[in-house]
């Protein structure tokens, strides 16, 4: 039991330092235009693609971590469940962001922190992530019950 616990809480801790790591980096690789839509704050479509592609990855590397650490069980869908509820959860203040956000003018480059303060996405978007996450987070269990 103990052993589930502690994959569930490195996978999910694996899960957020990657979120973090990924996003940081690909917003100062690619910049400003091409994270945003013209002039405004809200996401670019490219953006939202490599988003959700990230968070697949993302979710696969924390389930084989949860797997290997847990050596088999139910760990990886304890993982999921987590994943999914805690994303849920986190989508209500991107709603708020949104309704916020939504008419902000940019101008320009802005600064990393700027960005995520003020960063708008299509309602559904946030909605999507707990799902994919979780997908991920399965798939990356099985990937450790093939080798």
């Amino acid at each position: 039991m103990a052993r589930t616990v502690i994959a569930v809480i490195v996978g999910y801790v694996t899960m957020f330092v990657l979120v973090f790591a990924t996003f940081t980096c690909v917003f100062l690789l690619v910049g400003t235009d091409w994270s945003f839509k013209p002039h405004s704050f809200e996401a670019s479509n490219r953006w939202i693609i490599m988003s959700l592609v990230a968070n697949l990855m993302i979710g696969i590397v924390g389930g084989l971590v949860c797997a290997l650490i847990a050596k088999g069980g139910k760990a990886p869908l304890a993982l999921a469940i987590v994943v999914f509820v805690l994303g849920l959860v986190l989508a209500i203040p991107s709603l708020i962001a949104h309704q916020r956000n939504a008419n902000l003018e940019r101008t320009g480059e802005v600064t990393q922190t700027e960005a995520m303060q003020k960063a708008s996405e299509p309602v559904w978007v946030p909605f999507t992530f707990p799902i994919i996450g979780a997908v991920g987070v399965l798939i990356g269990g099985k990937l450790k019950k093939k080798s």
